[in-house]
Order: structure tokens, then C-alpha cells, then sequence
């Protein structure tokens, strides 16, 4: 799932929304904060993993090459 925070949303209930979304089998979310020019990875029992405006998105398990 990918959720973009709109200048209204907080973090928080965003965050929250995409653990329910993994705890119901979902496989990825990702946060995208426009403000912070961020998007933040999340899976479930791991750590998330934030990238910066110059990183590049990868995710081979469900995007190959």
C-alpha cells in the first residue's frame, strides 16, 4: 500500500494505518511525506526504512529490475 500524507494528515494515524494494513497481510506500505521530501518503508517485524529526495526507490521482491 502507499499512502501520500496530504499537508493536513499527521505522521501518527498514517503510521498506524499502515501497520493495520500489513497485520492484514498487505506486504509493503509506504509513507510519502511531500514536506519532507521522504518516503518511509515499512514491513512487517522490520525496522522502517526512510529515503531522502535523492534515493532511489527499490523494493526487488515485488518491483524486479
Amino acid at each position: 500500500m502507499v499512502k501520500i500524507k496530504s499537508k493536513s494528515d499527521r505522521i501518527k494515524p498514517l503510521e498506524e494505518k499502515i501497520q493495520l494494513f500489513l497485520q492484514l497481510g498487505s506486504v509493503v506500505g509506504i509513507l510519502i511525506d511531500p514536506d519532507k521530501l521522504t518516503a518511509t518503508v515499512y514491513r512487517i517485524n522490520q525496522a522502517p526504512v526512510v529515503m531522502q529526495n535523492s534515493d532511489t526507490l527499490r523494493l526487488p521482491d515485488l518491483l524486479p529490475g
